[in-house]
């Protein structure tokens, strides 16, 4: 019985850690959110997959809608591919939805909002 409760412990910890990255990339993405939204104000895919996130951190959703809000935010990214800062905020935002369904999406998200940020810097010094 020891080994049982061992093992449920080591899973419980390990979704603690999971939903712990699964905030941590949303708060990522939500910070160079601006970048991508200022460009187009009308896209909410980002947003919503930032949202997706925390929600499935929560227990309100599952990995799969969750996958499809950072399949969303991605298709945004696509969308952007002409401005660079835009484009890496909407992966930054993809890949903190895609955390539920991969913990290692998390560390995308934080290399995706520096990459926003760097191109941001880019733009204004020139």
């Amino acid at each position: 019985m020891t080994d049982e409760r061992s093992s449920k412990a080591e899973k419980e910890a390990s979704l603690r850690s999971h939903t712990s990255q699964a905030l941590e990339a949303a708060d990522c993405a939500e910070r160079v959110l601006p970048l991508f939204e200022r460009r187009f104000p009308n896209d909410d895919r980002p947003r919503r997959a930032i949202e997706a996130a925390r929600a499935w951190a929560r227990g309100e959703i599952r990995v799969g809608a969750a996958r499809s809000a950072a399949l969303g935010a991605h298709a945004a990214a696509r969308d952007a591919a002409g401005y660079p800062t835009a484009c890496a905020a909407a992966r930054a935002a993809g890949h903190a939805a895609a955390t539920a369904h991969v913990i290692t999406h998390a560390r995308a998200a934080a290399l995706y909002a520096d990459k926003a940020v760097a191109a941001q810097r880019r733009v204004t010094s020139a």
